[in-house]
């Protein structure tokens, strides 16, 4: 029973493998593996680790499986080499900030003004805000911002802060959704770098309630299916846009999605991932029980990743990422 389960996950694991080439408009069912690829590897190493103890042949199964998911492996640990000395170049954050606590997630009414502090503290040179709140009095020591909400009397939306000149700046505006696409052109040095900020279709799942916030499981993954559908046609949205920028970019914000996912491979493209060049650990960007990583900073290969470091402070159902880059 025990190897049939092993045999099991295993061949999820295997299957797993395909999801970031299966488009959600057409496999959105199969979307929903890619969710929880961190688990099945854990799980197959743990196998793997129990078969080796007891020095029993169906170690194999899960020793091959994980030597052929290597590539994977790499997207959920790192082990990069502290340089200190790379430290230097465009500093950038990227932070979902679950709106600055409007709705009163937390009771802690001091969680607006921590974030405040943090971003003070860690002082990055361009910061990328996903769902942005216009109310209260939180103030940030940025010279250009670009913020956008989705309507007019709307007080929450995206935000690009910058210490460099913004000179263009734009929307996606996604249909149907309170999610969004928006960009700016900034002025670094004798270089035009266009930021790109995304958030894409939230799953609307609590991890914190039974069943995700479903009391029905056939209905969540009802929902799920339209929800990993939206994020693909807001993909395909940011790639036409994409195309007609030539210059150079960088691509950060919240994916709602992991690294295994079709919509991760798409928006990557051949661009870098700093977490892979100079993360360490697994990356945790998203607060839940297993290592899940849905927050990313992407940029065009001929760009440095210095560093890449997560910050630790539960503010938000997310944690900052942050990278400090060289422009080549």
């Amino acid at each position: 029973m025990l190897y049939f389960i092993n045999t099991i996950l295993a061949l999820l694991l295997l299957f797993s493998f395909f999801i970031p080439q299966l488009s959600p408009r057409n496999f959105s069912f199969f979307s929903i593996f890619g969710l929880f690829v961190p688990f099945l590897i854990l799980a197959n190493i743990l196998f793997f680790l129990y078969w080796l103890i007891n020095l029993r042949k169906q170690m194999l199964l899960s020793f091959i499986m994980l030597a052929v998911s290597w590539m994977f492996l790499t997207t959920l640990f790192m082990f990069t080499s502290d340089d200190s000395s790379k430290d230097s170049g465009v500093k950038i954050m990227s932070y979902n900030v679950r709106m600055f606590n409007h709705y009163k997630w937390s009771e802690d009414t001091t969680i607006p003004t921590k974030i405040e502090s943090l971003i003070r503290e860690n002082k990055p040179d361009i910061l990328t805000i996903q769902e942005f709140s216009k109310k209260g009095d939180l103030t940030f020591d940025y010279p250009y911002n670009f913020i956008k909400t989705k309507g007019e009397k709307n007080k929450f939306g995206m935000a690009i802060f910058s210490k460099y000149p913004i000179v263009n700046q734009g929307s996606l505006q996604l249909e149907n959704t309170s999610n969004n696409i928006i960009f700016a052109d900034v002025r670094i040095d004798s270089d035009t770098v266009r930021i790109y900020n995304y958030h894409l279709q939230s799953l609307k799942i609590n991890p914190e309630e039974e069943n995700f916030g479903e009391k029905d499981s056939k209905i969540l993954v009802a929902n799920l299916n339209e929800k990993f559908k939206d994020q693909a046609y807001q993909a395909e949205k940011f790639l036409v846009h994409e195309k007609q920028w030539k210059g150079k970019k960088i691509v950060c914000g919240d994916l709602n999605n992991t690294a295994y996912s079709w919509v991760y491979n798409k928006i990557r493209g051949d661009k870098k991932d700093a977490f892979l060049e100079a993360g360490n650990g697994f990356g945790k960007s998203f607060d839940f029980w297993f290592p899940m990583r849905i927050d990313f900073i992407f940029t065009d290969e001929s760009t440095a990743i210095n560093d890449f470091f997560v910050i630790d402070q539960k503010l938000s159902d997310h944690y900052p990422i942050v990278t400090t880059i060289s422009l080549n």
